[in-house]
């Protein structure tokens, strides 16, 4: 995401057209059955004596959170066929040694090229809802993209799924990637159910997603589980119960491994702490009147999407001095029609 000053007083944000802003794709060297963080690295060889307990096909696991990466290809025929090949031994030794320096050399340039598979994390909540029933969530999030060294990656899908008190089917939230911010839009801040029905609260990721949901005041999304699909609803339609958040908000992989290693899920109680950590009173407890100018996202600049790349501050058409004026900026800056703000702007002067 690059940022452009094109104008002295008028700032963009440019969505580039790179693999930085794409959901991670996997390289064409081996084939990626699941894609995880390679934190964690184990190489399997099946050479020698226990050869034949691995699957033909399994030549590299890369193990984290308990879920495994597991590469295709074909070379462990050849290393059987080294063993039952009569040869000169020296000669199969350099040939293994060999197959193990190519396929360090592969997992070190995927390591080192900025998590060229992505990184996913997969973990399990305790919910508390607002009338002391507790269930446990699953929760998974996958994060890609260029970003700074000491800085995670930007989230670019986030699920829940879940299966209410008395219910045998599950249900699936996702916040899935979008091309116009380049990332995940929404952070999970509820999970509640009130007479059966599950309701679930969100917060915009960031200025663009604030911006991309119409600058909502209170700060949050609503949604309401009716008919098998989630509907977004406004907030007089929340249910007057639904008033903490419950469910964690920052979502730091290191803490929430450290957290489920007791009970192999986050707690409500460690949910309430961490979240106590959060500055901000829209974090406290469910807002139900507007915040005051300049806290949490309402502090974000107003921005307009053209409709391809690229977010321009609202100034640069609501400075402009007539309606034709403003047009004109739209079409300079390639905004396609239903994305212009002119009419909004200068209804009166149309």
């Amino acid at each position: 995401m690059d940022i452009r000053g094109k104008r002295k007083n008028h700032n963009s944000i440019h969505i580039s057209k790179d693999q930085s802003l794409i959901p991670p794709q996997v390289p064409d060297l081996p084939s990626v059955i699941r894609s995880v963080s390679l934190r964690s690295i184990a190489v399997v060889f099946p050479i020698g004596r226990h050869a034949r307990r691995y699957n033909d096909n399994k030549l590299i696991e890369l193990n984290e959170y308990g879920h495994s990466i597991v590469f295709e290809e074909k070379i462990n025929e050849e290393v059987r066929g080294m063993k039952e090949r009569p040869g000169d031994e020296r000669e199969r030794v350099v040939k293994r040694k060999r197959l193990l320096f190519s396929v360090v050399i592969i997992l070190l340039s995927l390591f080192l090229s900025g998590c060229a598979l992505g990184h996913s994390a997969w973990w399990k909540e305790e919910v508390l809802l607002h009338d002391g029933q507790t269930i446990i969530v699953d929760r998974a999030l996958k994060r890609g993209g260029r970003h700074e060294i000491t800085q995670p990656s930007s989230i670019t899908e986030h699920t829940l799924r879940f299966t209410p008190p008395g219910s045998r089917k599950s249900i699936l939230w996702k916040s899935e990637f979008d091309p116009s911010i380049g990332y995940s839009t929404l952070d999970l801040i509820v999970l509640d159910m009130v007479n059966g029905t599950p309701y679930i609260v969100a917060q915009p990721a960031g200025c663009l997603s604030y911006n991309k949901w119409g600058r909502p005041n209170p700060p949050y999304i609503f949604f309401k589980y009716s008919d098998g699909r989630w509907q977004q609803i406004p907030l007089d339609e929340l249910p007057a119960e639904i008033t903490q958040p419950n469910v964690l908000i920052d979502l730091v992989e290191r803490e929430i491994r450290e957290a489920e290693k007791a009970t192999g899920f986050v707690s409500a109680d460690s949910i309430r702490k961490r979240n106590n950590l959060i500055k901000g009173v829209e974090f406290r407890s469910i807002i139900r009147i507007p915040l005051e100018p300049g806290l949490g996202n309402t502090s974000c600049p107003e921005l307009v999407y053209n409709g391809i790349d690229t977010w321009w501050n609202i100034h640069l058409f609501k400075d402009q001095p007539s309606y034709e004026a403003c047009i004109k900026e739209c079409n300079v800056e390639q905004y396609l029609g239903e994305y212009c703000p002119c009419d909004r702007l200068f209804k009166n002067q149309k």
